[in-house]
Order: C-alpha cells, then structure tokens, then sequence
C-alpha cells in the first residue's frame, strides 16, 4: 500500500514536469486533425443518418413527438448529434489511448528511470512488435466489452462500474507491458504482473475512474457542448492524454519499484574460483 501511494504522487509531480505536458500535446495534435477532419467531411452526413434511422424506429418516432408537443422539437437534431459523438468518441479515445502506449509511454518511462532508477539494469525483455501487438490485442478485446455493456449501461448502478473496470483492465494490460518491457526480461514482466497482479489492477480502475472525469464537460456544457463540439471533443482529448500520461507515470513509478526490489531480494550467486593444483 505505501508503495501504492508513494508511487501516486510521484505520478501526480512528474504531470507538471514541462516534457510529460509537451509530449501530451502530440496526441491531441494528431487527434484533433481526426476529429476536424470527421466534423468537415461527415458530421453533417452522419447527422442526417442517424437522425433517418432514428425517425423510422416507431418508438422513437412516438418519443420526440411527445417532445415535440412540450416545443422540444430541436432535441431530434441534438439526440442525432449525441449518437454520433458517442460513436466517434470512444474511438478517439482509444486512438489516443494508443498514441500514449506508443510515442509518451517510452518517453515518460526513459525519464523517470533516468531521474529515479539510474543503475536499473535494462534487460529488454519486451520488443516493439511485441508492445504493438499486445496493445492492439487488449484495445480491441476492450472495444468489444464496451459495445456488449453498452445494453447494460442503462441500469445506473452497472454505468457507474463497467465502464471503469474496462477501462482499468485495459490500463492494467497495457501499460503494465509497455513500462516493463525496457527494463525487465520476460520472466521478471510475468512474475512482476503476476504477483502485483491486484495492486496494478486497482492502479488501473482508478485510472478508468480518473479517465471518466473529462466526460464532465459534456454534461456541464449541455447543448452548447453539442454546438461546439470540434472543440469540446479536443478539451477531453487532452484531459485523455493527460489521465494517461498519470497512469503511464503511476504504473512505470510502481512497476520499475517492484522490479528494483525484486532484484534486490535474488539470491547473489558467487562462482568460486578453485586453485589451480
């Protein structure tokens, strides 16, 4: 638990360091291109689609003519508009989800084993491909979580649990490679992961309940928050980048610990040198 702790506000200091917040504007960078990108060439085109699909469904049809009758007919425009921000969004996140894994997260864990674990040996037990592929592997496995849940989302107490505790698995699987991957050799991953398998797995909900914070703007924005959403969307993107920026730090700050002392704890092996007769 100390080392939990400790290793959380050491996350939290290295977010203000000037490189993690530089590194966190590529993401949004490359991210915000997307986005515009998707709200010039299809916003309007999505719109009107959803908004078709959505008028031929009866009871929907039945609901905004209820709408319709308290002079709430702008809420068929907003409703189409809120299907496709919550199809478009989830990818986006995930897309810097993966950006994180893949430009900020060696950068973050070069600088904090050059501040805080100098003389770690690097044993280098994980590759690129390797990093690539378990990332890929555990995002999409994550994707398909979410899209089976989604049904579920609609009990209240379950919106509250599932989504976090998918996401934590995800920063859990990801991250827990990535920090590793470096430093340690493929028995000390699996064994460091395996034995503080609870830990970084509490480590990983409480950044998939950190993660939720940014969704905040659309609620305390409202419609407006629908009207500018090139923007709003960019606003959570970076407040994204910067949750998995902590997490990145948090987990390489906990995990290269674990490793350290883990190698600390290994029994010396002295070879004796036998006189020559």
């Amino acid at each position: 638990m100390n080392s939990l702790i400790d290793s959380f506000w050491r996350a939290v200091a290295y977010c203000l360091h000037p490189r993690v917040i530089g590194l966190s504007l590529l993401p949004l960078v490359v991210s915000g291109v997307l986005v515009f990108g998707f709200m010039f060439f299809f916003w309007e085109g999505a719109i009107a689609a959803v908004r078709s699909t959505l008028e031929s469904w009866m009871l929907v049809e039945s609901l905004l003519h209820w709408l319709d009758s308290f002079g709430l007919q702008s809420f068929r425009s907003a409703l189409a508009a809120i299907v496709v921000l919550a199809g478009v969004l989830p990818v986006v996140i995930l897309l810097s989800l993966l950006m994180v894994a893949l430009c900020m997260t060696p950068a973050i864990v070069r600088l904090v084993a050059e501040r805080r674990f100098p003389l770690l040996e690097k044993k280098r037990g994980g590759t690129l491909a390797q990093s690539i592929a378990a990332s890929l592997g555990a995002t999409l496995l994550a994707l398909v979580l979410i899209v089976l849940s989604m049904p579920l989302w609609l009990i209240p107490p379950l919106v509250m649990v599932l989504p976090p505790l998918i996401w934590g698995w995800l920063t859990y699987r990801v991250f827990g490679f990535d920090v590793l991957a470096e430093h340690a050799s493929a028995d000390e991953r699996r064994g460091i992961l395996k034995e503080h398998r609870i830990p970084m797995l509490t480590m990983g909900v409480i950044c998939g309940y950190l993660g939720a914070v940014p969704s905040l703007i659309w609620a305390i924005s409202g419609v407006t928050g629908i009207i500018f959403a090139p923007f709003v969307v960019l606003v959570a993107i970076w407040l994204y980048t910067l949750v998995f920026a902590f997490s990145t730090a948090w987990f390489t700050h906990y995990a290269l610990a674990a490793l350290q002392a883990r190698r600390a704890g290994e029994p010396v092996v002295i070879s004796e040198v036998l006189p020559e007769a």
